[in-house]
């Protein structure tokens, strides 16, 4: 089992890697020697001044001038932790509560937060024996950290709330028996520090990068062998086009669809059409666009997963306690939500280019199945990913423009970026879809072709591929193709 420490900057690669079951987590020296400081210059702090410091001895929000007797500074924090795990909606996935609990790890490990040893320590207990707290999709504004998901994943430390263990759902409370811990008791700070913060929507930041790479280079090889299949020209992508307007993103997928066809005798025929439809001759304006904002995306999640973001924050060597608000999730928002219209694109010149091959155009027959009429063929699964590309054009709505007041006025604006999370989360799982039945769409109108030489990459596609899903001959049921294309997608 592979160990990784906790207190270096974190890569995209490693959390990849972390969010699946199966690795080990471990607190660097740097980062338990960080905690520990920061904790110790807290503890002095409160028995030498009776000066009040935001969620340390005050309430919280609106309750902000409440001052909190030292007596009660730790049911503060456990009243803060149980009284704001308010999540409903559907159960967070899997892997992005392992990236929520990895990435609050590391943000409390630069020991500006204030909090126990212990404390992180059980989080990656937590990690470790794959105790998965049951987080909910819905309930965080996405300002004043992730709310009440953070409460959520938060509550298996006080011994409250439920956990995945082992495929099931128990309460918490039965890993004292499990494992022979003991609940955690929150000192002064550390009930807001392990709730404010934005590590619900980053770790679905950080899925949705990973995962959207994935798909943009799926799109790419789907695109080139619809190319194929259409019997496009390909002096659109000729290195000098690109040359002459020279967006990153554009170059890169032209350069990727010429890869694709490297050695095509398809390719290379003579073509019968002066131009092709804006599907098949801009993928490298429309994909590439995709991509420069994916990468835009990527570099506002790579420094948001390095960074410390709970409030107020500690500075012991500047001797400084500052309350702020690094919990704003406005940088999140935006990116989730350019990142969720660039995906969305994705799935909807993927869908136009599936309605060309079923045209009937081009010497391929209606709908891609001989006896038509008889045979609907390919004609429905475009209906299907035009309803999924609708849905997307509905869910591509910005959310980071939208904002409603909390707390008696107190959080006065906020980012809605966890809803430009979950969104994207599901526009990604819809575009997966629809490259899916591209894929499908594609097969079955390069095989039509009959004996056309495509490159031996395009080659070892249609292999690998039919051997999942077989050409269609007749109608037959369509939804097990389009799923096992999903499936085909996910590990090709």
């Amino acid at each position: 089992m592979k160990t990784i420490y906790i207190g270096d900057p974190l890569d995209f690669s490693t959390l990849g890697e972390l969010m699946f079951a199966g690795n080990h987590l471990a607190l660097s020296r740097q980062a338990t020697a960080r905690i520990e400081s920061c904790k110790a210059y807290l503890d002095q702090k409160l028995q030498e001044s009776d000066k009040l410091f935001y969620g340390i001895n005050t309430g919280f929000g609106a309750l902000c001038d409440i001052a909190i007797s030292k007596n009660d500074l730790s049911t503060l924090q456990r009243n803060l932790v149980m009284s704001h795990a308010c999540g409903t909606g559907a159960q967070v996935p899997n892997e992005v509560v392992r990236l929520m609990l990895v990435l609050k790890i590391q943000s409390l490990a630069y020991g500006h937060s204030g909090v126990q040893l212990a404390t992180v320590q059980r989080l990656v207990d937590l990690y470790n024996h794959d105790v998965l707290p049951v987080v909910y999709e819905q309930g965080s504004l996405g300002a004043s950290g992730d709310l009440a998901p953070l409460a959520h994943l938060s509550l298996p430390l006080l011994g409250l709330g439920e956990v995945k263990l082992n495929g099931s759902i128990t309460h918490s409370s039965s890993l004292n028996t499990t494992f022979g811990w003991e609940a955690i008791v929150l000192q002064a700070k550390e009930g807001l520090a392990l709730l404010n913060g934005t590590q619900f929507m980053t770790a679905y930041g950080v899925y949705a990068i990973l995962q959207g790479e994935q798909l943009l280079n799926q799109a790419n090889m789907i695109a080139a062998l619809s190319l194929e299949a259409f019997d496009c020209r390909t002096e659109p992508f000729h290195p000098l086009v690109h040359e002459v307007r020279p967006h990153t993103g554009q170059q890169q997928v032209a350069a990727s669809i010429r890869n694709w066809l490297a050695g095509s005798q398809t390719a290379a025929r003579e073509k019968a059409t002066v131009q092709d439809p804006y599907s098949f001759r801009c993928v490298p304006q429309v994909h590439g666009a995709s991509y420069d904002t994916w990468l835009y995306a990527a570099s506002v999640f790579e420094t948001e997963m390095n960074a410390v973001s709970d409030n107020p924050n500690l500075f012991p060597d500047e001797d400084l306690i500052i309350s702020a608000g690094n919990f704003h999730g406005q940088p999140l928002a935006y990116a989730l939500d350019f990142l969720a219209i660039a995906m969305a694109e994705i799935g909807s010149i993927s869908e136009r280019r599936v309605y060309q091959l079923i045209s009937g155009s081009r010497g391929l027959p209606v709908f891609l199945i001989a006896h038509s009429g008889l045979n609907s063929g390919m004609m429905i699964p475009q209906y299907t990913a035009a309803s999924i590309v609708s849905q997307n054009k509905q869910l591509a709505v910005p959310a980071s423009v939208d904002s409603i007041t909390s707390s008696n006025g107190q959080e006065d604006h906020v980012s809605m970026g966890a809803n430009a999370a979950t969104k994207l989360h599901r526009i990604l799982e819809n575009v997966q879809t629809i490259l899916a039945i591209e894929l499908m769409n594609a097969a079955q109108a390069f095989e039509l072709r009959g004996d056309w030489k495509t490159s031996t990459s395009l080659t070892n596609l249609m292999l690998a591929y039919r051997s999942e899903v077989s050409f269609l001959n007749e109608d037959r049921l369509l939804h097990d193709d389009i799923l096992a294309s999903k499936r085909f997608l996910q590990t090709y």
